[in-house]
């Protein structure tokens, strides 16, 4: 039932604890039990609404910026990855393979608040060696939600 479970509120939060367990077939209680263990033992660790910013007044700006840093001995990348989530504009940190080694996903009001936080706090980290920032543009998918569905053309086919 977990890994059934988890599936189904990680596409969607919302959905009743009702809807769940006949999803499920299992009691409500059952339902309610699993998910509060879950939260417990830090498997579930929050619920998070989806916003397709781009329809809205509101100007936000997504970045993803690769970071290459030095490992600290003893403690490897786990050190410098916490100072970075500390800051409150960091959204989210990765361990990443490849050319870099952390990934971060930031959102800032402007490209000139983003660029900012690079210079003035994140590149003036002892560890960090070198940044690649990348400005999120258009968003079409994201956690498996389709952001922009394409309109259908309503218009009827007229021939002469």
């Amino acid at each position: 039932m977990r890994e059934e479970l988890l599936t189904i509120i990680e596409k969607n939060s919302r959905i009743g604890l009702q809807e769940l367990a006949a999803m499920l077939g299992q009691d409500e209680l059952a339902v309610a039990n699993e998910l509060a263990a879950m939260e417990a033992e830090g498997i579930i660790c929050g619920y998070h609404t989806m916003i397709n910013w781009e329809k809205t007044s509101i100007e936000k700006v997504t970045a993803l910026i690769e970071v290459r840093v030095t490992p600290q001995r003893g403690e490897g990348f786990d050190h410098i990855a916490e100072r970075i989530y500390k800051y409150p504009e960091v959204d989210s940190v990765y361990l990443i393979s490849g050319g870099y080694d952390l990934m971060l996903i930031l959102e800032g009001k402007s490209l000139r608040d983003v660029s900012n936080f690079v210079s003035d706090k994140l590149s003036t980290l002892e560890a960090v060696l070198s940044t690649a920032t990348h400005f999120i543009l258009k968003k079409y998918k994201d956690h498996g939600t389709i952001m922009g569905q394409k309109k259908e053309d309503e218009r009827e086919m007229f021939t002469l």
